[in-house]
């Protein structure tokens, strides 16, 4: 039997609900935050409670931890990362797995740039950031582009490792992704719902993307079949 012929029975019985009900789930959580946001001329009680605490609890050390951990979550450290993540989870042809990667962290941005420009949200005062930021404050950028990142590592990691290790390397990324958020918000560039909304975005987009890709395997695998019937 021909090596795809072997694994198309696997990937046609892959469930598409989970990424359904995530999608639904996390779409509609976004969108009842960002109507929110919308119909609001001022932050949230919350954003503005959790800001002046972090105001209050910043020590130089802390502050100085916080950027080099948020200096990881964008720019050529996290394409870096989602290049890794694209090679290990591809079994050959490494650099195709790479520039997958890269192309799917590019592809998030495209979503999260056209939802902070129609939003334009402001930031929080920059007298209150402890390390340089630009563009608009919802969503955050370095919470979106690091969970993207994450999820691309989740996948790598999953099918790359198996043994004891697996459970540890497969939390990891999403430990990491998640401080790159709050340190967003510890740094004073983010109200708490911004980075919130980035979480939800990036969900989103993995949802959004898995159904994608089953939907191409399904096609793919339809299109086999019907070709073996017609040699």
């Amino acid at each position: 039997m021909p090596p795809s012929s072997a694994h198309s029975p696997q990937r046609e019985t892959m469930p598409w609900w989970p990424s359904v009900t995530v999608l639904a789930v996390c779409g509609v959580l976004l969108g009842t935050l960002v109507a929110a946001v919308a119909t609001r001329a001022s932050p949230f009680a919350l954003d503005t409670a959790v800001h002046g605490w972090v105001l209050d609890h910043r020590p130089a050390w802390a502050r100085q931890l916080a950027t080099v951990v948020t200096d990881t979550g964008s720019g050529t450290p996290a394409y870096a990362l989602a290049a890794l993540a694209g090679a290990l989870a591809q079994r050959t042809a490494y650099w195709r797995g790479a520039l997958a990667g890269v192309l799917a962290l590019a592809s998030a941005q495209l979503p999260r740039t056209a939802l902070a420009s129609a939003l334009a949200r402001p930031r929080p005062p920059s007298a209150d950031w402890a390390a340089k930021a630009g563009g608009w404050s919802m969503p955050s950028g370095h919470t979106t582009t690091s969970m993207v990142v994450a999820l691309l590592l989740t996948l790598a990691v999953h099918r790359r490792v198996h043994g004891r290790a697996r459970p540890i390397l497969l939390a990891v990324p999403a430990i990491w992704a998640t401080t790159v958020g709050l340190t967003r918000v510890y740094l004073g560039m983010h109200w708490p719902t911004d980075v919130a909304a980035g979480w939800l975005l990036a969900s989103c987009w993995a949802a959004s993307a898995t159904l994608l890709v089953l939907l191409w395997r399904r096609r793919a695998d339809h299109a086999l079949s019907m070709e073996r019937q017609y040699t």
